[in-house]
């Protein structure tokens, strides 16, 4: 038997204060990280915003709709990342492009110069020690107040999370990979 529920009457309570940016963090292991901050993208681009991509596992050899689209939107972006590491010749070289792509996010985040910054898929660096998580914590802290980032990826620290204004946890509940289905082009990049 299920129950069924009102519709509220009433709104959530709103308060008077505005912020002029917000750290969302959307992690877990379900689908829809990466595709919920550009979604969060395009609302800013239609706003009139200047917004950065920055991809940290994505090299500039993928060829991905979203980077498509952003790019003739006017949105600036740099596919950093030396790609999966399971196809990593030299895993030091493909450490030292993740540690090269967060100190070029560093100075792109401080410049000020975007309204809105996305950190795509840079968790996993993050979880295996290329970037320095009391560092990353501390620029997401110290950016300029109309800085908006969003950061995705699995596994999000403690301490990202703590630091975030909005953290969204996507849940896997069925997944076409787990019954061997490859990514699909317009679906999964």
């Amino acid at each position: 038997m299920t129950t069924q529920e009102r519709p509220p009457t009433e709104g959530p309570p709103i308060g008077s204060d505005r912020v002029p940016s917000l750290v969302l963090v959307h992690t877990g292991h379900g689908k829809g990280k990466s595709t919920a901050a550009f979604g969060t993208m395009l609302r800013a681009v239609s706003r009139g915003w200047k917004v950065a991509v920055v991809q940290f596992l994505k090299s500039g050899n993928w060829k991905v709709g979203e980077e498509k689209v952003g790019r003739s939107l006017g949105v600036d972006w740099w596919a950093l990342g030396d790609g999966f590491t399971w196809d990593s010749d030299n895993m030091s070289e493909t450490e030292a492009v993740a540690r090269e792509a967060w100190s070029f996010t560093r100075r792109l985040i401080a410049q000020g110069n975007h309204r809105m910054v996305v950190l795509d898929e840079v968790t996993y660096p993050l979880n295996w020690g290329w970037i320095d998580e009391s560092e990353m914590v501390e620029v997401l802290r110290s950016r300029p107040s109309h800085v908006t980032v969003i950061l995705t990826g699995r596994d999000a620290p403690d301490s990202l999370i703590e630091a975030a204004d909005t953290v969204t946890e996507m849940v896997k509940v069925k997944h076409a990979f787990d019954r061997g289905i490859r990514a699909r082009r317009g679906i999964d990049y």
